[in-house]
């Protein structure tokens, strides 16, 4: 994640960036995913095409284990892409019952080891 601020690199669990001292997630000159500068008020960035307003900040976003156990009992179904605002792969994996468990299965690994996130790129928060 990049400061809104002034672009500098931090984690993604930071509560103020150390290089200007402004809280995470606040600022509008930097996308905080590409590090692209960004106008004002703008709502996607024009470099890299994602979200400016649903910028994940102190933990906030899909938690991690409910994804899990979504994907565990209901992952045929696509409950939980539709949990992480996977629209479009939901209605796929509903209609194909998760392609026979195979994509189910795949996204339950994803998941388990922490490489899946949600529709707007912010990893799984584990609480």
């Amino acid at each position: 994640m990049y400061c809104r601020n002034c672009g500098n690199e931090m984690p993604n669990d930071a509560v103020m960036c150390v290089k200007c001292g402004v809280a995470a997630g606040k600022g509008n000159t930097y996308c905080p995913h590409c590090k692209g500068e960004t106008q004002p008020g703008a709502e996607v960035c024009v470099h890299c095409g994602r979200s400016l307003k649903s910028t994940m900040v102190n933990g906030e976003g899909k938690d991690w284990l409910t994804t899990l156990l979504l994907c565990f009992f209901l992952g045929g179904l696509g409950i939980h892409r539709f949990y992480t605002k996977h629209i479009g792969i939901g209605i796929l994996q509903l209609l194909t019952l998760g392609c026979c468990g195979i994509f189910s299965l795949i996204d339950l690994i994803m998941i388990a080891i922490g490489n899946f996130k949600d529709a707007d790129g912010n990893p799984l928060v584990k609480h």
